[in-house]
């Protein structure tokens, strides 16, 4: 289990760094060489390879070998980073962006091969806990340290030798991969008994989707991955520029938002695994989603509290930390559930129905995400931040109604170990 955890913990952690890289590096070194705010924000569109993996999520099922597939998009990420080390930012901010978006879609292929590998490598409902969390500390301590790591010494080393860094990181997780012992029990894909109706799914793709959408469990986790999140991620977002507005500059802002409210995050991601080895996650879920709508009744009676005082900054942190916390352990909680899931699967469509799940796991927080700033303009902070808490509620609701009526419970039936 240790080798399985150490395998899966270093790719998910490689596969954070392009995140990290655009969502906290790039914008502040652009800004600093004088790039403006609308071609800063247009950056975002670098993102969407992640939105699309769904559509090449069948090629890497059905074609090679997850060590195959593995090995080739992380050296490609390697060849990237070079090429970016060889750009800069400041002349050639196009290229640039061209080669974040090579990384983009290298980061998601390799995130349905690695999510492919894991579904197979983890079994009974320990694994699953402890692998989920190698997968969320993982991913989050790879986006730390290109965000917050790299964006520290950037100033004393430069743009050229961190991409540079950044490559032999890439370079030396692909030769682990490559002689990693966990994958050699792996069968070649034109060995495996699930590869006999390939080529007429080929031919009718409808077939790959009628087959995701019979697997048992998927229509209740379709609902649940698209609006877990979506009060919550109203408002992790907009309280921070709350307090911005009201109590706290910008650097204390960045302090206990960004680093520590993240290392809440993290221990909140750690420990659901730990607690998923003790206990079933039906009743760990209710349990967490009602203090989640608790966190939030909280967090929301503090919008009317406009003088700064050291009390409410206090309380304010104090919100930000349990927030973060309790979204880490749902977090890893989800992503059990959605392994679980695809676990009862044929193994032909595997990655590709847990690749599903997740584009709807994040189109459900980037969705509202862009909309949550527009909301607060409209009807202003105390409104909002009550649908959000109306949000929250309705998904303990329908988590609670799942556990209670069984639902829940023979969707996580325990896989044969």
């Amino acid at each position: 289990m240790n080798d399985k955890l150490v395998f899966l913990g270093l790719l998910y952690f490689v596969q954070g760094i392009p995140y990290g890289l655009q969502s906290s590096l790039l914008p502040v070194y652009l800004r600093g060489a004088g790039h403006s705010l609308t071609r800063i924000g247009l950056t975002k569109i670098l993102y969407f390879p992640w939105v699309l993996k769904v559509l090449w999520a069948p090629l890497v099922d059905r074609v090679g070998t997850k060590r195959l597939w593995l090995v080739a998009t992380v050296s490609g990420l390697a060849l990237t980073c070079l090429s970016s080390a060889a750009l800069s930012p400041e002349a050639h901010i196009w290229g640039v962006a061209g080669t974040l978006l090579a990384m983009n879609a290298l980061a998601s292929v390799q995130d349905i091969a690695v999510d492919g590998a894991a579904v197979g490598l983890l079994k009974g409902r320990s694994e699953l806990g402890l692998g989920n969390t190698a997968q969320v500390v993982g991913y989050k301590a790879g986006s730390v340290f290109a965000g917050g790591g790299l964006l520290a010494v950037i100033d004393v080393a430069g743009w050229g030798p961190m991409f540079m860094l950044l490559a032999f990181v890439y370079f030396g997780v692909a030769l682990f991969v490559w002689g990693a012992p966990v994958l050699d029990d792996e069968l070649l894909r034109g060995q495996a008994e699930g590869r006999k109706g390939v080529q007429s799914d080929a031919v009718h793709p409808w077939r790959v989707w009628r087959k995701l959408l019979s697997v048992p469990g998927t229509p209740w986790t379709i609902i649940y991955v698209l609006t877990y999140k979506l009060g919550e991620q109203g408002a992790v977002t907009m309280f921070p520029l709350f307090l911005l507005d009201n109590h706290m500059t910008a650097r204390e802002l960045g302090f206990w938002n960004g680093v520590i409210a993240m290392g809440f995050s993290i221990c909140g991601s750690s420990l659901g695994g730990l607690l998923l080895s003790q206990f079933s996650i039906g009743s760990l879920m209710r349990r967490v989603f009602v203090m989640r709508t608790v966190s939030m009744v909280f967090q929301s009676s503090l919008l009317t509290v406009l003088e700064p005082s050291p009390l409410m900054k206090v309380m304010a942190v104090l919100s930000l930390s349990v927030q973060h916390f309790l979204g880490g352990l749902i977090t890893t909680l989800t992503f059990t559930t959605m392994m679980h899931c695809t676990q009862r699967a044929e193994e032909s469509v595997q990655a590709t129905h847990y690749s599903f799940l997740s584009t709807l796991e994040v189109l459900g927080k980037l969705m509202f995400s862009a909309l949550a700033g527009g909301l607060v303009d409209w009807v202003g902070y105390p409104t909002a931040f009550l649908l959000f808490l109306v949000l929250s509620a309705g998904t303990a609701l329908h988590v609670w109604r799942a556990t209670d009526t069984g639902a829940l419970r023979e969707q996580l039936k325990e896989q044969p170990k």
